[in-house]
This record gives structure tokens, sequence and C-alpha cells, in this order.
């Protein structure tokens, strides 16, 4: 009986009794449903939506059979590695064209002025026109495109290399054209090439020149000419053989160099692959009828301070700080969600201040070259509240190898592969290191891979294998998820925040010629912008040399004393100097210890050579202490 009594009770009302209660209500009552009604209705068509990941984030990649526990992006479903996109857009020349077509001979290429709207160049006027008051890099551009145009070959000159090192890149390409921006490089290139035989016949140079220079350039036999001239009015003064031909994917696009060593020589195919592999990935939340601003970041340094500087003016007051933490909190929740957005309430108030400082319109951002530290690049994300994406690669795999995926906002990683090629990591017994256990040395495969290195096999035959892989010097580790994270560096060079190459063991050579210096081990960290150094004092020579300076004491005493250690930083930089170390290669600080290292307590190899997986973990405190001290 009681439950027949409930049953009824739970009957769906009729619709006069639906009607005979809402007529019951009073007014007010009626309003308040209806707002309440219309707000839940709002908030439901408005509330922010995860973005759609382009595969399942709970595994990124997938292994590939074959024994060799190589990896693939899971974007691809288990289809081929991507060489193109679109099948007219193979090369950088069809590149471009298709960017005309499609655009309709739209924005091509903008800059401006502080606190000035952008001026924008149409695909045609980049194509075939020069505007004299364009900003410079896209005087560059456009000199680029020109050699795409004629199957020319580009070689980036960079005047930080030095004389040395630009006369060696001249005569190994035997380059025949130079394009400068301002007198003073061109000042420099003839430095590197006179009084000698040289293969460079024409100079041109993109802002205004006297004639003194082209008297000195004309003395080596270069003639200078502007880049206008270059344009308009004699086009075969920089090339007697100029002519539109037909652009093969495989042919030659750039030829990368840093410093003496080696040349890399990346095709169409390579740029086009690597290209086309990032437009894959986000082409469901990213592009539309309108192009994506996309900003290249290189997080340095000076980023970070940027960063540090933001906080210290929220900070300053307890209030702001606890409101900008609660905010922060509230944004990576949404990250967590994968959602992305700068329209919350949060970004209204807190971070529009920050979003305007990038112009307020970024909606997605890149970072690469040196590895960004989780809470910074989380906090970026929150901030900005557009696509942040990390990246993982080097110039022999044209640019990115891995990048991490649309709604995973998640740090300390760099990704699953890119579709344009597969990772395996390989066997480092020295370092313990072992691919069974998803660790080793990061090896790339794909069309993004360049051909090798310019005239020179035997360091082609060390980087890439007959079959394809590439070997980068890294070490990496996978993930659960399929993303991988770099957690060492194979070869003994290694890169600093702002991007700068160190070989520690030259500079420890330099060091270890003081006389109060046994042994140095030299320590960078890519999160960091300088070295950091633990110093061994010679224990035969210290006590003289550290007398002559007016200190006195044991050895140890001496290791202890901040006078002795201001005094060998003093003599070991002075060392560096005299050696020709630049800036970034001496350290700014150091520790002074005092047990030899040896091959008894593990930090030397039975041939004497430095452990410096060992050394780094031995030191670890000490050397994090080094970088919260020093000042930069």
């Amino acid at each position: 009986m009681q439950a027949h009594e409930l049953l009824k009770q739970l009957r769906i009302p009729e619709l006069s009794e639906v009607r005979d209660y809402f007529r019951s209500l009073s007014t007010n009552i009626l309003l308040g449903m209806g707002v309440f009604t219309a707000v839940t209705a709002y908030w439901v068509a408005t509330r922010p939506k995860a973005l759609k990941a382009p595969c399942d984030l709970r595994m990124q990649s997938v292994e590939l059979p074959g024994g060799e526990f190589a990896r693939r992006g899971a974007v691809l479903n288990g289809g081929p590695l991507l060489s193109h996109f679109y099948e007219d857009a193979k090369t950088m020349y069809e590149c471009f064209h298709r960017g005309l077509r499609e655009s309709k001979n739209g924005p091509c290429l903008g800059s401006r002025k502080p606190k000035q709207p952008y001026e924008w160049l149409s695909y045609s006027e980049v194509g075939w026109h020069f505007c004299i008051h364009i900003e410079i890099f896209i005087q560059w551009t456009i000199s680029e495109l020109a050699c795409y145009t004629y199957s020319l070959i580009s070689v980036p000159l960079y005047d930080t290399l030095g004389t040395e090192a630009i006369s060696y890149i001249l005569d190994k390409t035997g380059i025949s054209t130079v394009v400068c921006d301002v007198p003073e490089k061109a000042k420099l290139l003839l430095d590197c090439v006179s009084g000698r035989q040289h293969s460079v016949k024409t100079l041109i140079l993109m802002e205004n020149f006297d004639t003194d220079l082209v008297s000195r350039a004309q003395q080596c036999g270069i003639d200078i000419i502007s880049l206008r001239d270059a344009e308009v009015n004699k086009p075969q003064l920089v090339c007697s053989n100029l002519c539109l031909t037909p652009v093969n994917a495989i042919d030659a696009c750039v030829c990368v160099w840093w410093g003496n060593p080696k040349g890399a020589m990346l095709t169409h195919r390579n740029i086009a692959s690597n290209v086309s592999a990032f437009i894959y990935v986000t082409k469901v939340n990213t592009f539309s009828n309108n192009s994506p601003i996309i900003t290249q970041l290189l997080m340095h340094f000076s980023s970070r301070m940027q960063i540090c500087t933001f906080f210290f003016f929220i900070t300053f007051c307890p209030l702001k700080r606890h409101i900008l933490e609660f905010a922060f909190r509230r944004k990576e929740n949404e990250m967590k969600s994968g959602i992305m957005r700068r329209d919350s309430v949060w970004d209204k108030i807190i971070f529009k201040k920050v979003q305007a400082s990038v112009g307020g319109h970024v909606r997605l951002m890149i970072t690469g070259a040196a590895p960004v530290s989780a809470p910074v690049l989380t906090f970026l994300r929150a901030a900005l509240g557009c696509h942040f994406y990390e990246g993982y690669g080097q110039t022999e795999c044209t640019a990115g190898s891995t990048t991490t995926l649309p709604g995973d906002w998640t740090a300390g990683h760099v990704g699953a592969p890119l579709p344009c090629n597969d990772i395996k990591l390989v066997d480092v017994g020295e370092m313990n290191y072992y691919a069974t256990k998803g660790e080793g040395e990061v090896c790339v495969r794909g069309p993004n891979v360049f051909k090798g290195y310019l005239k020179d096999p035997e360091k082609t035959k060390e980087a890439l294998g007959e079959d394809g892989w590439v070997h980068t010097g890294d070490i990496g580790r996978w993930l659960p998820n399929g993303t991988l994270k770099i957690v060492d560096r194979k070869k003994h060079i290694f890169k600093l925040a702002q991007g700068e190459y160190i070989a520690p063991e030259k500079i420890e050579n330099i060091y270890i010629r003081s006389e109060a210096v046994a042994q140095a081990f030299v320590h960078g960290d890519s999160l960091q912008a300088c070295l950091v150094a633990i110093i061994v004092p010679d224990p035969d020579f210290l006590p003289g040399w550290a007398k002559k300076r007016g200190i006195e004491g044991s050895y140890e005493e001496l290791c202890k004393n901040k006078e002795v250690k201001k005094a060998i930083l003093e003599d070991i930089v002075k060392l560096g100097k005299e050696s020709g170390l630049k800036s970034f290669e001496q350290v700014k600080d150091i520790a002074l210890h005092t047990e030899m290292f040896s091959i008894q307590n593990g930090l030397l190899t039975p041939t004497l050579k430095a452990k410096r997986a060992d050394l780094r973990n031995c030191f670890r405190n000490l050397i994090d202490e080094l970088y919260s001290n020093t000042q930069m």
C-alpha cells in the first residue's frame, strides 16, 4: 500500500496541474525562476570548452614494430610520415605562391614601429616590388624568397662568428654573392677576403653606403650594389646565369653553419615537411579562415627576468600577491582540464597587462632552442592565455622533432614526435641509459632530416647512420603518456639559456694553467645563463701562492678562505681572457673542493677522464648554491 502511494506521488503531473501550480506562484518568484533559467542557459551556451585534442593525450606516441623501440606520433593514426600538407606546396617557392593564391593577394609581411599599427606588404608586393622604408627583417625575407625563385642556396653568415669562421665558410661554400644590411658588416666581410683569393664577386647592401667602401671593395675584386638596384635595375649583376628554374623538393635550400666545423644542408623537402607537420598537429584548434599570429620565442634569461620583474611589482603588496596566486591557480585548473582562454574574469582583472605587453592578440607561441623550467612555462600559459607549445629539435632535423600537443598544457616534457619523423632511443651504456628502460640517446628519422654536412663526409657519417637515423647527442626518456623528456647530454657540449654553445673541457684546460688550480669542473645549465665551476686547488702550490697575496693557513683553511676563493676566481678569469674566451665562456662563481677527483671516488674514468654525469650529481647541492648566489 505504501509503495502504491509512493508511486502515485512520483507520477508525471498532468499539464493542467503544472499550469495550476505556476498560477499559484507570486510574480516575484516567477521572475526569479525566469532569471535563473536565463542565466543557466547562458552559462551552458557560453561556458569554456576544452580544446579538441588531436589524439588521446594519455598515449601521444605509439611504438613501431621491428624491435628498435622507435615511436611515432599517435596523431597519424598509424599512417605514414608526413612530407607535405598540400600537393601544390612541396617547395618553399610553391609555398609562397600557394599563399598568394589562397589569400587572394592578401597581407604577407608586416612590420611596425613602437605604438604604431602594422604596415603590411601584400604577396605581390613581396614577390615583385621593394619598399625602401620597410624593416630590415622584411628585406632579409625578400632576399631569401629571391633565392627560392632562382633555385639558389642561401647560407646565413653571422657576424658573431668572427672573421676566421666567416672566411672558412666563404671558402668552403664558394659563395659568389653576399647580402648585408649595414656597411659595418660589409667592412667585416672585406676584412675576411682582403689580400687573398676568394669566390665573392658581388656584395649587395640594404642601407646606404659611401664611395670609400666601393673603392675598397673594388680593390678586393668585389662589386657593391644596393638591394634596390639589384631588384629593379641590374638583376644580371647578381648572377650571370639567372633563370627561373623549377625547384625540386630534394634540392638544397639552405646551408646552416655554426663556426668552423660543419654546415648542415637542408632541402626544400626538409623545411616543407617540418612546417607541414606542425600545421597538421595544430590545425584543428589554431587555423581558421584568418591566419594565426605566430610568435617564436627563445626562452632566454632576459625573458625570465621580465617575468621576475612582473612578479616583483605585483607581489610587493601581500594582498596583490594572494590575488595573483589565487588567479593563477584558477587558470591552472582550467588548463588541466584542457581549457585555454584569455577572456575569464582573471584575465580581465589580473593578466590583461601581461597580455597587452605582447600585443593583446597573440594566438600561438612556440618556445625552443633551450628548455623552459616548468613553473615559468605554466605561468606564461596561464598569464598569456594563448596556445603555448614547447618543441625540441636541432638544425640537423630542420627545426623541430617533437612538440607538445593542443590540450596538453602540462610542463616538464617536450611532447610527442612530430608527424614528419620517428624517434628512437639507443643505449648509452657508459651513462647507464638503456633503451629497454625507455632511456637513451635521442635519434630521429624522417623527411625533415638533413642531407648531411657540406663537403664533410666523415662528420656526416658520424651524425647520420646508413639507415637514416640522425644522432642528436641528447639523452631522452619516454614518459608513460608517450611524451619525451630530455634528461641529459651525451656529448660534452651544452647550450646555455641564451642559446650559446659551451665546450667545458676547453675552458677547464685553460683554468688548470693557474698555479693554484689542480683540477676544474665547469658546469652549465640550459636553464641558466652563466657557468659555474668546482675548483680543486693544488695542495703543493696553494700555500705558497696564497702567501704571496698575504694569506696564510693550512690547505683546508685556505680552501675555506673567501679571499683565496676570490683570488683564484680572478686568476682563472684573467687566464681565460688572455686565452680568448668569450664572456659567456667565463665562470661567474666557483666553489673550492679539497678532495681530488680520482678513480677511487668514482669521479674519473680508468683513462683519467672526467665522469661528468657523476661529477654533476656529486656536486649538485653545491652547484645549486652557486647559482642561487650568482647575480647576473
